[in-house]
């Protein structure tokens, strides 16, 4: 039996396929640490809830392919308090952002087509880019640069007649780093010399921790037909596990072709959907409360990085990982070593190794990505004591 050349060139998750290591471990009675993912561990709003226990009708209908009314217009709304003109015309509700994120790519590239993608992404980038037949092309940052773009003659040796768009998470999984201004008008810049799109993946933007003022690309001006938004409730609301997320657009062309994926496709959850419109009005109080808790989460988690001899990081503007530089060799037999080997008081740890955030060869063996959204603030302690031991012993 014979399969397609699209689904053995993907990956598996860089982030998933080290769990049956971590399953094993505990099955074992051994406490591990789990700070390789992006699962909000804070409560999901009870106005989720409600909205749930508030759905009266007595038949689960299929809901409009684009979207019901009430959470489009519930968007809208926000997205309005935030400064960003969206109306609910411009939107498409789908499966989770990275629904958004597969529709948009399919929508726009035709196969041999290229991406251009800053490194370290979000693992999944490629594997969207792969079922859509097109490529990712990465854009080089450095963790001594704090992980920014670099210089606009560089990103234009990359552009050929193929690429068609370049996509980036702003904030950025996995590095935490805000593009600043200065970037974004030069994205826009060359986004209007060699016609491209903007794929702006904005699911971290509520979590900002210190004074950096963000701009959304669709504020950005003379590029509103370019800029494709997307969006999701998964981390703004701890509620990976409802599957709401947006493409959004002022470019109505592009909003009619993807309607045709979602029409496909049939349509989101018509209850989630209904109990998430009841979600998003909460977002003021919500935010503001998580934000903080996160806040002294990352400051903890880089204090104890910083402190560990060997290790090299910065500090986060946002998100929810600190994607640091360990001294080893190669990060993932580190991380499989420390679930299968490593003990500290019948205690060990899990991360993210970093060759899974590159596309390019040989990079990220020494980097690692470090959740700290899932985890209070005695296992982030605790974690760290683990880590600071398992070096000194993986040194010998």
């Amino acid at each position: 039996m014979k399969f397609s050349q699209r689904i053995l060139s993907m990956q598996y998750s860089p982030i998933r396929k080290l769990v049956p290591y971590a399953d094993e471990a505990m099955k074992s009675g051994v406490k591990v640490y789990q700070l390789h993912i992006g699962q909000p561990d804070v409560q999901t709003p009870d106005s989720f809830f409600e909205g749930l226990h508030n759905y009266k009708e007595k038949i689960i209908k299929y809901a409009n392919s684009r979207g019901i009314n009430e959470l489009l217009e519930t968007f809208s709304k926000s997205y309005h308090k935030m400064g960003i003109n969206l109306d609910p015309e411009d939107m498409l509700i789908t499966h989770g952002g990275s629904e958004a994120l597969m529709f948009t790519l399919a929508s726009i590239c035709n196969p041999g087509e290229e991406v251009l993608v800053p490194e370290p992404y979000y693992s999944n980038y490629e594997s969207f880019l792969r079922s859509a037949d097109a490529k990712l092309v990465p854009i080089e940052t450095k963790l001594e640069n704090n992980y920014h773009l670099p210089a606009k003659e560089e990103i234009e040796k990359l552009i050929t007649p193929r690429t068609k768009a370049i996509m980036f998470s702003n904030p950025s999984n996995p590095t935490g780093t805000v593009l600043t201004l200065k970037e974004m008008e030069m994205i826009v810049e060359i986004a209007q010399k060699h016609d491209l799109f903007i794929i702006s993946d904005e699911v971290y933007r509520q979590f900002i921790y210190d004074d950096i003022e963000y701009k959304s690309f669709l504020n950005m001006e003379g590029v509103e037909d370019r800029v494709i938004l997307i969006d999701s409730i998964s981390k703004h609301y701890s509620a990976c596990g409802a599957r709401i997320g947006v493409i959004a657009s002022k470019n109505k062309d592009f909003i009619n072709l993807a309607l045709k994926l979602c029409q496909a496709r049939l349509s989101v959850s018509t209850i989630e959907q209904f109990a998430s419109a009841n979600l998003i009005n909460t977002i003021d109080t919500y935010l503001s409360e998580v934000k903080l808790e996160y806040k002294v989460r990352r400051d903890l988690l880089y204090n104890h990085l910083n402190e560990i001899e060997g290790v090299t990081c910065y500090k986060p503007d946002s998100a929810f990982y600190i994607f640091a530089e360990l001294p080893v060799d190669n990060i993932e037999d580190f991380v499989i070593w420390l679930l299968t080997e490593f003990r500290y008081e019948n205690q060990t740890l899990m991360f993210a190794p970093g060759p899974g955030f590159y596309s390019t060869p040989n990079k990220g063996l020494k980097e690692g990505r470090f959740s700290f959204c899932t985890h209070n603030l005695t296992e982030i302690e605790n974690g760290m004591k683990v880590l600071k031991e398992a070096l000194k012993v993986y040194k010998k």
